[in-house]
């Protein structure tokens, strides 16, 4: 008998799971059960490509990513549309072009301006920096740059600091209804509370070397200054004007808060705190209360006049 031959009846070739009798090929086994084709190959014959196809299940191949210069105009118009928004509704970059707030602020400071808090009411605060547009002569006569278009276009999406140059900077000292006024070479007094300015006033300078008021400031109006007084045509310059040297409310762009650049120069802004001082309140509330009080006592005083003329009458 050979070895191998048949033992006289048919057999099947193959089981479940493997071969028979005969080599098996090593192919890897599906999860439903069909072989794999080998390396290079197509289960039916066909092309490698085919096999992507059904794998598609569209009869196209994968899709290729989009080129990235095709996508980067729409990157950039997200960015200024971004920009904008921002530049509108958050901050915006403000550049300082004068000596007036030194040391405070120096020329070339770049600041950034919170203007989001304004469109929820939020009005001007004694001791904060401010940037306002001008109220009306304040910068007439003097020479302004001219931006080119590049520039007022960054200017405008706020990617570059305003080119706006008809907006200043300054300190605010009085708000609506406070009483301010100084004497040459003395203090500014608020309220009837003189202020110690010397931890913003520009080093040697006075509070004021001319004097003023005392000025009421009307509602919705401010009083400022700038930090370096004998270098800053601000409140006290501008009296003869419509406002009386004050700027209104909704001329204000917004609080300075922090200065961007130069990063050497990076720092905040916060409100000194000799304007967190109760006695600037307390004097505000007595004049009303004061009022109040005139108001409530002319009538005794008119019935007690009345009273002695009717007596004076019956004796007589």
């Amino acid at each position: 008998m050979a070895v191998g031959a048949r033992s006289g009846h048919d057999e099947p070739d193959k089981r479940a799971g493997g071969a028979f009798g005969d080599d098996t090929t090593g192919d890897d086994v599906t999860d439903d059960g069909q072989a794999q084709p080998p390396s290079g190959g197509a289960p039916d014959g066909g092309t490698p490509d085919d096999g992507d196809e059904a794998a598609d299940g569209s009869g196209r191949g994968p899709k290729k990513p989009r080129s990235f210069w095709k996508e980067l105009p729409l990157l950039v118009g997200i960015a200024l549309v971004l920009a904008l928004l921002i530049k509108t509704f958050l901050v915006q970059a403000f550049s300082i072009p004068s000596e007036s707030m030194m040391n405070t602020l120096q020329r070339g400071d770049r600041v950034l301006v919170d203007k989001l808090t304004p469109w929820f009411g939020s009005e001007p605060e004694r001791g904060e920096v401010v940037v306002f547009h001008d109220p009306g002569g304040w910068l007439e006569g003097q020479e302004t740059p001219t931006p080119n278009v590049v520039q007022k276009f960054l200017s405008f999406i706020g990617l570059m600091p305003s080119a706006e140059e008809k907006d200043l900077i300054k300190r605010v000292i009085a708000v609506g209804g406070d009483t301010v006024s100084c004497k040459e070479g003395g203090k500014v007094v608020l309220n009837g509370v003189p202020l110690d300015e010397t931890s913003y006033l520009y080093p040697g300078s006075v509070p004021c070397q001319d004097s003023f008021g005392p000025i009421k400031v009307p509602e919705n109006r401010i009083w400022v200054m700038g930090d370096n007084r004998q270098n800053s045509l601000d409140s006290r310059f501008h009296q003869q004007l419509p406002g009386g040297g004050t700027v209104s409310d909704d001329e204000v762009v917004g609080r300075a808060v922090v200065i961007a650049w130069p990063v050497t120069r990076w720092a905040t802004l916060p409100v000194p705190e000799i304007f967190d001082n109760p006695a600037l309140n307390k004097a505000l509330s007595a004049a009303p209360l004061g009022a109040a009080g005139l108001a409530g006592a002319l009538p005794l005083v008119l019935w007690r006049r009345k009273k002695v003329a009717a007596r004076h009458t019956a004796e007589s």
